[in-house]
């Protein structure tokens, strides 16, 4: 602890044993300074601090006094809520909120030490000696010309030909899908998803009170069968799927599969929203809808979250340029500007970086092993992958016969694992007996454990 963190807490250790209480003076700078064996200047920067979490508050000529005492910590919000219902919002909420003892195997993000922070950290470093508007600016509206530069040549290299002002820098990639969602949907217009699909897609087309109409997917993508059906039947306005390591059940549309999927689209005037988030872990680019159709009646949207930094929050949408315009005058009005320049211009220098892909290139070869390893330890516990994914870190499989994914959860989570139950992905509630599991979040053995015990409770 520095000097000044030592003088801080020494005020609120006073403060937390009611030495010193609301409205009173704190000790003279120089008195404190003498007592603590410190600078009168390591007190005023204490004492500034303090005043700026609110714990204490300056009166000019006067000095500091107590601004009110110190709360102690509700347990309702160190704890997970373990009898909350489960929701699309359960896995987020349990694995967001949990402490830094529990084990996550059931959240959509991957440890912090498989991220790439040496290269985040020479980012923030080059920060520090950036122009002060990318400091202390709002964003331009499309957000930072290089990266959505390096956004266009990385499109090119997959044939599909399109320039940086097609693209609209966001916060995040769920702002991105927000945004389309403002853009496009009216409230009762129905969007199609995948049946299993990723969750947060449902919670937030509930919050634009969309109906939400599930296709079921199988290993090649959804059945195109019944997804024409869908169409047929509900006219949606919105499909939104990923088609490169489909979350949660790992698969890879077809070019088959793809090309039926745009034809029915075309057809019925459907806008097809692909979230390509988990692209970069495939070992070779599978199809892409977004190529096959050239942004026409394709957004792609993506974000850098799951392989660069979930701290550093950016996002991006890429489509036609009239609905680009429209989607900046959104953002403009919801957010006021385009995205953080700090959070732009640190993706884009690590991602500039001559160590990420070497970074990347590791990285699939690791979840490649984890991904071998832990399907054979999930089917000890008989528990059997749906798929053989191509990449990424998720596996979608099928518990024992006769186990119940929720309750399975519900035990795991009463000892500190927090898994992620089939059905909070499933439109038709049809997932009961099906879990998703992070295979990086599993290199703990205690994982297992807790597994075989509460698959045996949960039957």
């Amino acid at each position: 602890m520095t000097r000044t963190g030592e003088v801080m807490e020494a005020i609120r250790h006073r403060i937390a044993a009611r030495d010193l209480t609301r409205d009173d003076r704190l000790p003279s700078i120089r008195g404190l300074a003498a007592t603590l064996k410190v600078s009168p200047s390591t007190v005023v920067e204490a004492y500034d601090r303090l005043a700026a979490e609110g714990v204490v508050r300056s009166r000019p000529g006067s000095g500091f006094y107590v601004s009110a005492g110190l709360a102690p910590p509700s347990l309702n919000v160190l704890e997970p809520q373990g009898d909350r219902a489960i929701d699309p919002l359960w896995v987020s909420r349990q694995s967001l909120d949990a402490g830094p003892l529990a084990l996550k195997p059931g959240c959509g993000w991957l440890p912090p030490a498989w991220m790439p922070n040496a290269i985040v950290r020479r980012a923030i470093r080059g920060l520090a000696r950036a122009d002060d508007a990318i400091l202390a600016d709002y964003g331009g509206t499309r957000g930072s010309f290089g990266l959505r530069a390096l956004l266009a040549r990385r499109c090119a290299g997959e044939g599909l030909d399109v320039g940086p002002d097609q693209f609209l820098l966001t916060s995040s990639g769920t702002q991105a899908i927000d945004l389309i969602c403002r853009f496009l949907l009216r409230p009762g217009d129905t969007v199609l998803v995948d049946d299993p699909c990723y969750f947060n897609f449902q919670a937030l087309l509930r919050v634009h009170q969309a109906k939400v109409v599930g296709v079921p997917y199988t290993p090649t993508g959804p059945d195109a069968t019944l997804f024409a059906e869908a169409l047929a039947e509900h006219r949606p306005r919105l499909y939104i799927t990923n088609s490169a390591i489909h979350n949660p059940t790992g698969a890879t549309m077809s070019p088959r599969t793809a090309h039926r999927l745009l034809a029915a689209a075309s057809a019925h005037g459907l806008v097809i929203v692909e979230d390509e988030i988990f692209a970069e872990f495939e070992p070779e680019p599978s199809p892409r809808l977004a190529a096959f159709d050239g942004l026409s009646g394709v957004i792609r949207i993506g974000s850098f979250s799951k392989t660069l930094s979930a701290s550093v929050r950016c996002g991006y949408i890429a489509a036609r340029p009239d609905w680009i315009e429209a989607l900046v005058d959104l953002q403009v009005a919801t957010s006021f500007g385009g995205a953080s320049p700090v959070a732009t211009q640190l993706v884009f220098d690590s991602l500039m970086d001559s160590g990420y892909r070497r970074h990347m290139e590791a990285l699939r070869r690791r979840l490649s092993s984890a991904r071998r390893d832990t399907a054979t330890r999930l089917e000890d516990l008989g528990v059997r992958p749906w798929v053989k994914p191509r990449g990424g870190f998720y596996l979608w499989s099928r518990l024992p016969d006769g186990a119940d994914a929720a309750e399975v959860a519900r035990v795991a989570l009463r000892e500190g694992v927090i898994l992620a139950p089939g059905n909070v992905f499933s439109v038709s509630q049809a997932a009961s007996g099906f879990m998703r599991f992070n295979i990086a979040q599993m290199q703990d053995p205690r994982v297992f454990d807790v597994l075989k015990a509460a698959l045996s409770a949960g039957r």
